[in-house]
């Protein structure tokens, strides 16, 4: 019995069928789940995954999804230390939060992809990063970057305050 649901998403303007920009005979239907993921550190997080179910536009307008429709399976993650597309290998590179900090292994890149699975017994597939000390550098450089902005910004908040 597969307990796990995944729910249809749209586009902007209400597309559940987005069409392939190299092939207009293919497209796919993207999917949301939000899942508890644990740490080895044995931390709970709660994330929202997000995957795509390809296959021909005929098929998937045969299959008549619509947004909001659930859909048993699950999205897992798939970590690798190969690109998954050779010929465009930025495209699913592991990146550190909002640092822009590619997290890397043994100074090779971590590469990163979402998939649908109907398979109860697959499990993520992760790779943990060894470029700890460069996102701590990076996170606080973030860090303070938005703090000063805050306090920028509240600092110009008191200013118009006490001119009125």
């Amino acid at each position: 019995m597969n307990m796990y649901k995944c729910t249809v998403m749209a586009d902007t303007i209400g597309n559940t069928i987005g069409i392939s920009e190299n092939n207009p005979e293919y497209g796919y239907i993207r999917v949301e789940q939000v899942t508890n993921q644990i740490s080895e550190g044995g931390w709970l997080k709660l994330v929202k995954r997000s995957a795509l179910i390809k296959g021909t536009v005929e098929d998937l307008k045969a299959v008549n999804y619509k947004e909001g429709d659930e859909i048993s399976g699950r999205i897992l993650v798939k970590e690798s230390l190969e690109p998954f597309n050779p010929v465009n290998p930025e495209k699913n590179l592991k990146i550190a939060g909002s640092t822009g900090i590619i997290c890397k292994l043994d100074n090779n890149p971590i590469y990163r992809d979402t998939y649908f699975t109907i398979d109860p017994y697959k499990e993520d597939e992760f790779i943990s990063h060894d470029n700890t000390e460069e996102i701590k550098d990076a996170q606080l450089i973030v860090k303070e970057a938005t703090g000063g902005l805050a306090s920028l910004l509240q600092k110009k908040t008191q200013e118009v305050d006490l001119e009125k």
